[in-house]
């Protein structure tokens, strides 16, 4: 019964966050039209009230650990479901994305994502991409902001490894910037697939910045190491409770 009760819970609060984001989306568009900074307002309002109503609809509070600076840096992140993605935007000044090229028309969310300078990579041309939108910022026709990237390219299940690919050094350098690590936790609760969200407390945190300009090995190596261990502390934290 109490698996039905939750389950049911789930269903109402993923209906709901879908359709309120198609809401908040028209809602916004005539001040987005007028002004790009009004598309940060529209997402940082979807993804606090999907956290709001997570907390009282499925029992699932969130906590975004340690402050996202306003200037320009690369947030590699570390990747579980949809859940760590709305944390971490609902917390970054300015968040952008590199996209998959085919989600330029999608509705709704296309559309904001090119306004907050998302960049959209068709398969085999990163690079291009980057240089793009780096190019763009220097001119002011895109907006600047935080980039995050997963280091790991997918969502890797609590308890799961996959290897770090090497595409973050790679943005590392020709950005020249710094890298925010970040640890999270958020798998327990949210899943990669299905309709279940548990109740506890889905954290997202904020790891020391790494400086520009180190080595592709050494980059690689301190991502891994400090990202991994802290989510293992955290799923280890939560387990216990």
């Amino acid at each position: 019964m109490a698996y039905a009760i939750q389950y049911t819970r789930s269903l109402f609060f993923l209906i709901q966050m879908y359709l309120m984001m198609v809401v908040f989306g028209l809602l916004f568009c005539p001040l987005v039209s007028l002004n790009r900074k009004y598309s940060y307002l529209a997402v940082h309002v979807w993804c606090r009230w999907v956290r709001w109503t997570a907390s009282w609809m499925v029992g699932l509070k969130s906590e975004v650990r340690g402050v996202i600076p306003d200037h320009e840096f690369i947030i590699a992140a570390k990747h579980q479901s949809f859940f760590d993605i709305i944390l971490i935007v609902s917390e970054t000044p300015r968040p952008k994305f590199i996209m998959k090229s085919s989600l330029r028309w999608a509705p709704v969310l296309g559309w904001y994502a090119k306004k907050i300078g998302c960049v959209a990579v068709e398969r085999g041309k990163r690079t291009e991409a980057i240089q793009k939108m780096m190019s763009s910022v220097a001119s002011g026709t895109a907006p600047p902001g935080q980039l995050i990237i997963y280091p790991q390219g997918t969502r890797v299940a609590p308890g799961d490894f996959k290897p770090y690919k090497i595409g973050v050094a790679a943005l590392y350098q020709q950005t020249g910037q710094e890298c925010l690590p970040v640890a999270c936790n958020v798998g327990l609760f949210w899943p990669k697939y299905g309709v279940m969200r548990k109740p506890g407390l889905a954290v997202v945190e904020c790891l020391p910045v790494i400086p520009k300009g180190l080595e592709n090995s050494d980059l690689m190596n301190e991502l891994e190491n400090v990202i991994e261990k802290r989510t293992n502390e955290l799923l280890a934290e939560s387990t216990l409770k």
